[in-house]
């Protein structure tokens, strides 16, 4: 008789041990000479040696399969203990599963373009209207980063800028002003991550989201740095932002130019960059439009009876300029 202690380091201990431990009822059934007691993310086994090594080596490939699809069922662990291999999801273009098994994949051509940069360029800035899904992809390709060991950490940064309701009135502390500014960025993660899970990472801050001000003066090694509503960044601002890339480091922009919540007097940062960066090798600038919008129908909607409106104003700016001129020669 042996005993041995296994600890699942990634993967919540309430998805891999079931609802009510049923999960656990199960491995007990199929492994009925060993004694399994589990506690949080820790498994104490005692019982025969031989036994003991089937039983860890099953365990380690479950918690592996947990760890990618967020979920373990029933036939999965019976599949899995008699030595098969589980037939998990064969979809092509799968960046990471959500926290409930789902796939999360491109939904169009210029998000898949995204996560093919990602695999070239250290470097990407992706354009594009609301709900066209650059934020919540860039997000994906980060947590599949980590949980694969391709890096140590997620960093993700939003410019606090007010639109329309003042920092100062908002209650609360500067972390509770601040955070309805990141909401959004912690919405993807909860799609993502396990909640507990979640909490842990950052806690350890191996994922970060802070306002961009705080970026200033870091040094951003070995992790995915994520940029989001870029377009409300001055050009001094994204440019403290771009020069903080360090070592083994991929640094993700986006935007939205016609969301520009900047002064008018003050030009934004994002539309500087994409011009003066344009040709620098190793950066790659993908423009999403309506066609990549997976919100709400209405929202595609939305964005072309804006874009119209722009188009009118426009054309009737240009009407009125050309009466002064003609009213100036006469």
């Amino acid at each position: 008789m042996i005993e041995k202690i296994i600890v699942l380091e990634d993967v919540e201990p309430v998805i891999f041990f079931g609802v009510n431990n049923t999960n656990l009822q199960l491995l007990k059934a199929l492994f009925p000479k060993l004694r399994i007691v589990a506690r949080g993310n820790v498994m104490k086994i005692l019982g025969d040696e031989e036994e003991m090594c089937a039983f860890e080596e099953g365990v380690i490939s479950l918690e592996k399969y947990c760890a990618k699809y967020n979920s373990l069922t029933e036939e999965v662990i019976v599949d899995t203990m008699k030595g098969k291999k589980p037939q998990g999801e064969n979809l092509d273009n799968v960046i990471v599963y959500s926290v409930s098994g789902k796939p999360i994949i491109p939904r169009s051509e210029n998000q898949l373009k995204i996560c093919e940069a990602f695999e070239k360029n250290d470097m990407i800035f992706a354009i594009g209207p609301a709900g066209s899904g650059k934020t919540y992809t860039s997000i994906a390709l980060a947590v599949k980063a980590l949980k694969n060991k391709e890096v140590r950490k997620i960093i993700l940064s939003r410019p606090a800028v007010e639109a329309g309701e003042k920092l100062g009135f908002l209650p609360g502390d500067m972390k509770d002003k601040i955070d309805p500014y990141l909401q959004p960025l912690y919405d993807a993660l909860q799609d993502m991550l396990p909640a507990n899970k979640l909490a842990e990472y950052m806690e350890a801050n191996v994922i970060q989201i802070a306002p961009l001000a705080f970026m200033r003066g870091r040094t951003l090694n070995d992790a995915v740095v994520i940029l989001d509503e870029a377009q409300n960044t001055t050009s001094a601002q994204i440019k403290m932002f771009l020069t903080r890339m360090g070592t083994s480091t991929k640094m993700i922009v986006t935007g939205d130019i016609t969301q520009i919540d900047l002064p008018h007097t003050q030009q934004s940062g994002l539309i500087q960059a994409l011009h003066v960066l344009k040709g620098v090798r190793g950066i790659s600038f993908i423009e999403l439009g309506k066609k990549d919008i997976v919100r709400h129908k209405l929202v595609q909607r939305i964005v072309e009876a804006y874009e119209h409106d722009d188009e009118r104003k426009r054309s009737i700016k240009t009407l009125e300029e050309k009466e002064i001129k003609i009213n100036r020669i006469i």
